[in-house]
């Protein structure tokens, strides 16, 4: 463990939802699927659930996975919210 996951205020590995929201279009799930397939190799245990807003002009994406260290996680952070399509993460 570093000195970074030391500070951090989860225990790792653990179970974490990421939310990406986006606008409607047919490009945004694979995208965050490509994304999160690089940093967890084989999807494996990684949940998807999507929500259109009322107007169905936005598409939110939640993604459950077992995160293994903040590195990770910093990781998919800096890459979706990088990303042209992504417009928030939470």
């Amino acid at each position: 463990m570093n000195d970074n996951e030391k500070d951090s205020l989860f225990q790792f590995p653990c179970m974490f939802p990421i939310k990406v929201m986006g606008k409607n279009t047919d490009k945004l799930y694979p995208v965050v699927s490509a994304i999160m397939e690089k940093h967890v190799p084989g999807l494996d245990g990684v949940t998807f659930e999507s929500r259109l807003s009322s107007s169905d002009k936005y598409l939110s994406i939640t993604i459950t996975f077992t995160a293994q260290s903040k590195a990770q996680l910093d990781a998919i952070y800096l890459e979706l919210n990088g990303h042209e399509l992504v417009l928030m993460t939470l």
